[in-house]
């Protein structure tokens, strides 16, 4: 709302609101995309491309509203804030992108009528669920600017790349012996690729960390 903007500090705080809401719609496309794989729904698919549309066009709507914010009399804290908010948007943007393409391959084993091994499918059930914890914890962290809950994101991160490369591993190995076929593995690069991206994606939850670290209030304490 344009009439937030004699108020910079206000509109600032709308942002912030605004980016909220454009944080659940990428969660709900990321974790929609998840449930498709092994379980392909052609009507959640089509809602993980509505809700891309939506992240783009709050990308769009907010990216200007903040250039016009930036155009204003600001306070220093408000100006970091907005370069937060400016890397943030684009981070949520991406995520939806990587939901996508994530329905993408979904779809691709369901066209083809390929499935993943059992076994292959277990261990991708593990890392889609360290990634949605990651996803929760840095979402949540950040909608709340609570660091304490951000400070988990990154040893999660570190747990989350370390099962991507032993996949990888045992994806190859399965390859070699001729239990998977080089098209089905292709689909299981893919899909494993996007959720690194996603895990990889989590900075922002550091950013509104070491922000909040940043413009710490002092203890009431001190105010004797």
């Amino acid at each position: 709302d344009d009439r937030f903007l004699e108020a910079p500090s206000l509109a600032v705080e709308h942002c912030k609101q605004v980016i909220n809401k454009m944080a659940d719609i990428s969660r709900e496309s990321l974790f929609i995309s998840m449930s498709l794989i092994g379980g392909y729904d052609e009507e959640q698919a089509l809602r993980v491309g509505e809700l891309e549309t939506r992240a783009d066009k709050y990308e769009d709507a907010l990216g200007t509203y903040i250039m016009k914010i930036s155009t204003k009399n600001l306070k220093k804290e408000d100006s970091e804030m907005l370069n937060v908010m400016l890397h943030c948007i684009g981070d949520f943007e991406r995520i939806s992108d990587y939901a996508c393409n994530i329905c993408d391959s979904a779809r691709e084993l369901q066209q083809k009528n390929m499935q993943f091994s059992p076994k292959a499918k277990t261990e991708l059930d593990i890392l889609s669920s360290a990634v949605r914890e990651e996803v929760d914890i840095s979402f949540d962290a950040f909608k709340s600017n609570n660091k304490n809950e951000a400070d988990k994101v990154e040893p999660l991160e570190e747990l989350i790349d370390t099962l991507a490369v032993e996949l990888k591993a045992r994806h190859i190995r399965r390859l070699r012996e001729g239990k998977c076929t080089i098209e089905l593995g292709f689909a299981h690069s893919d899909i494993l690729n996007n959720l690194e991206r996603v895990a990889d994606n989590q900075q922002f939850a550091r950013d509104y960390k070491t922000y909040k670290e940043k413009y710490r209030l002092p203890e009431t304490r001190s105010f004797k």
